[in-house]
């Protein structure tokens, strides 16, 4: 899915699931990075514009939140061919500073799929240039199919309906909540 920027591929299914507190696309977690992940078989990509409270440097992305953007976008090239994995391996190169407060878009696709295991690529780019400002790889193994069933349960993650959208949580809200002792 390794799309040019500048001509910008079709809308690509969304998917929908149950709020939930994931640091990078809970829409839960006031502290997070709430994104707006789309995804098919053929990769992932969010675009978006990192608020200054994600710097390291004056003005540039701490690494550790590009590494989560990539690490996002490539888990969910896994979730578009319908399993999930966990991260096993991820190998990440800066090649250029990340900026805040400027739009990017992050991109991941599968590489190599192997019955249990999955490796992975990845970009962040500069959505007004096309600039590659960082990459990664990586490799997920897939949930068990116990495990996967859990999960779906959990989340109910399936395919958005036309018109259906993610619904926009608002700070504080505790509604739709599922008690996490129930998987445990």
């Amino acid at each position: 899915m390794t799309s040019d920027v500048a001509a910008r591929p079709s809308p690509l299914a969304d998917y929908v699931f149950e709020p939930h507190r994931c640091f990078a696309c809970g829409e839960l977690n006031e502290h997070g990075l709430r994104l707006q992940l789309h995804a098919t078989s053929e990769g992932c990509w969010t675009e978006l514009t990192l608020d200054p409270r994600f710097q390291g440097w004056d003005s540039v992305a701490h690494g550790g939140i590009v590494t989560t953007l990539l690490d996002e976008v490539m888990a969910w090239s896994v979730i578009g061919r319908d399993t999930w994995g966990v991260t096993a391996r991820l190998n990440i190169s800066f090649r250029k500073p990340v900026p805040v407060g400027v739009p990017i878009r992050a991109e991941g696709w599968v590489v190599e799929d192997r019955r249990r295991t999955f490796r992975t690529a990845g970009k962040v780019v500069d959505l007004a240039s096309g600039t590659v400002l960082a990459e990664g790889e990586g490799t997920f193994v897939a949930a068990p199919p116990e495990q996967l069933a859990l999960l779906k349960s959990r989340y109910r993650l399936r395919p958005s309906a036309d018109g259906e959208l993610r619904r926009e949580a608002q700070d504080g809200d505790t509604t739709d909540q599922v008690d996490p002792a129930a998987f445990s």
